[in-house]
């Protein structure tokens, strides 16, 4: 009401302390400042009725506060009280004090006339409730300190994990870079950490980046069941691949004229739907990484499973034969046992002088040449194998051996056989299709296979089938890495349930199972492509005087791209003028920015 307001009196405005210069229907106040304003009654509260005679009075005041607070003990009480209580006297001053002290909500909580007194437990779990924020701000008011002179502890990689989720592109923005002023993006957030010593120089962001898992499976592995089989255990069997894979999942062996192909048989243990078809489905396949490589499946299913591993393995076997044109012929798929023999790429060419890689490698290069004459495309664009061996980095080039080819050849026959069975069989699995390029001839040298490359529309995985341009194969199916693709896996479990006497999956089902897949395999290549060129870059920083070739392949006015060979590795470059296609220049390293993927090299006279 108007009339317990008064001149003088000191009274609540918001929650700042205000003196009254006047009372009408409105309620002239002054603010701390001087600055005057005009009220509603309902708009302010009484603290004292005065006279103040300036704000300037409201002195702090040392009182008995926790001795009023105990005294009181969680009863009731208003302000005048509370005034006398902690300081023996009730005026503006003293009203003033005791009203923060309401307002501080530890000891006391309510309104000038009804204040409640908190009991101890409230009291004790907001006192440590503040000491837990005052030692947050002390530490964050120390830790920025650090940051400006890029001299922080371990106990602040708490605050950096702010920037680490921007540099892993788990957040769009980062409190810390924005403070720095730095523009926030991945890039400035991922040179921060390594220049703060929070990421070692090295530290690869790609697979997280692309939310992939960086460890495989931890699941459990079911025995293998009885099943049917056909005994091929006297046939000699060869693994052949690089030195050192994990992956044993394919083999060959020749019986009179028939090739077989055999394939780990996943399906075996890895039902549709169960926890590991579950688990491979999300992840879609490996992820191959310079450092490490993460399984889409269990260790323990390639251990069961990975062929030569054990004396005898079970397999899913294609054979075939080929026409006098080259066309597969005869196809069979079956169940199997097979022993197999591991070899290298190297050791296998040593050897395609005698039985049976002599014939094999005669009728793959029939096979071959059926596919070029078919439309087929065969790039030789520079491949590497990068790996990271205790912190040593080995870059080392692919060669093009008949081995590797006769391999190749091998698993598409297999690819296409398992593909033309399904459609006999009118069994729905996922082929792989390419539509034809407008390139009809094969390109003569790299800038020609580069631009070629460019130009091929992309293979794409789906539930019908067509052509294969790029392989040069009317029908065609990925089947032989079942361990480490999960279309693979698809095709094996429909191909199994047709060959048990069981009902295969609906068209529906496989569509949904490879459009879950599909929506993660670029995932997983954009970080396999991105940590293979982040390991090329850091090789690159370990050898700052590099030297190299490079070759032309494409030009737009004096801007190059440029491609080195030696590390199959693509790069812009300025140059004084514009050279012929396929021009090989002599480069030497500038500099590397690691954060953006980058390289700066100097072309030589």
């Amino acid at each position: 009401m108007v009339e317990n307001f008064s001149r003088g009196s000191l009274v609540l405005y918001k929650i700042h302390p205000a003196r009254i210069l006047s009372v009408a229907d409105k309620i002239e106040i002054e603010l701390d400042g001087g600055k005057s304003k005009r009220v509603r009654p309902k708009d302010i509260s009484l603290l004292h009725p005065g006279p103040v005679a300036a704000l300037s009075e409201l002195k702090p005041c040392e009182g008995e506060v926790t001795e009023a607070w105990e005294l009181l003990a969680e009863s009731e009480t208003d302000l005048p009280e509370l005034a006398e209580l902690i300081y023996s006297t009730y005026t503006p001053a003293t009203a003033w004090a005791a009203w923060q002290l309401v307002s501080d909500r530890l000891y006391f909580e309510g309104v000038p006339d009804s204040i409640q007194v908190r009991s101890e437990e409230q009291v004790e779990r907001d006192r440590r409730e503040r000491q837990v924020k005052a030692t947050a701000q002390r530490e964050w008011a120390e830790f920025l300190e650090r940051l400006k002179t890029a001299r922080i502890i371990p106990q602040d990689h708490g605050h950096l994990r702010d920037v680490e989720r921007l540099a892993l592109k788990q957040s769009k923005s980062s409190r810390i870079l924005q403070i720095l002023e730095r523009q926030q993006t991945p890039e400035n957030a991922h040179r921060l950490l390594v220049s703060l010593g929070y990421w070692e120089k090295c530290f690869n962001p790609y697979p997280q980046r692309m939310n992939q898992p960086l460890s495989s499976p931890d699941l459990a592995v079911p025995a293998l069941p009885e099943s049917e089989r056909v005994d091929m255990t006297h046939l000699p069997a060869f693994a052949i691949d690089d030195e050192g894979n994990q992956d044993p999942d394919d083999a060959i062996s020749l019986e009179g004229n028939r090739i077989w192909v055999h394939v780990a048989d996943v399906a075996a243990l890895v039902a549709p739907d169960s926890p590991l078809d579950l688990e491979a489905r999300a992840r879609s396949a490996n992820l191959y990484l310079p450092e490490t490589t993460v399984q889409m499946l269990p260790w323990g299913v390639t251990e069961q499973l990975g062929l030569w591993l054990a004396e005898t393995s079970p397999a899913l076997s294609f054979g075939f034969c080929l026409t006098d044109d080259a066309e597969l012929a005869d196809i069979k798929v079956v169940r199997s046992w097979v022993r197999v023999k591991r070899l290298s790429y190297s050791e296998a060419d040593g050897q395609l002088h005698t039985a049976p890689f002599d014939q094999l490698q005669t009728l793959t290069r029939r096979y071959r040449a059926r596919r070029h004459a078919a439309g087929a495309l065969q790039l030789d664009l520079p491949e590497v194998c990068v790996q990271v061996l205790n912190d040593e980095i080995k870059i080392e080039p692919l060669a093009r051996i008949a081995s590797r080819e006769m391999v190749t050849d091998a698993m598409l026959m297999a690819g296409e056989a398992a593909a033309r069975f399904a459609r006999e069989y009118d069994i729905p699995i996922p082929f792989a299709i390419q539509a034809a390029s407008e390139i009809s001839e094969r390109p003569d040298g790299l800038a020609a296979m580069y631009a070629c490359r460019r130009s091929l529309k992309p293979s794409q995985t789906v539930c019908r089938p067509d052509a294969h341009a790029g392989l040069g194969l009317a029908s065609y199916c990925r089947a032989t890495s079942p361990l480490r693709r999960y279309a693979d896996l698809v095709v094996h479990q429909q191909l199994t349930a047709y060959l048990s006497g069981r009902e295969p999956l609906p068209l529906k089902a496989v569509t949904e199972r490879i459009g879950a897949a599909s929506a993660v395999t670029g995932s997983v290549r954009k970080a396999e492509r991105f940590s293979n060129l982040h390991w090329k870059l850091i090789y690159l920083q370990r050898n700052p005087k590099w030297r190299g070739e490079g070759i032309v392949v494409a030009m737009q006015e004096r801007r190059a791209t440029i491609v080195i060979p030696a590390l199959a590795m693509e790069i812009k470059q300025r140059l004084p003028a514009p050279v012929e296609l396929d021009s090989v220049l002599d480069l030497e390293l500038r500099e590397v920015d690691l954060p953006d993927l980058t390289a700066r090299f100097r072309v030589l006279e």
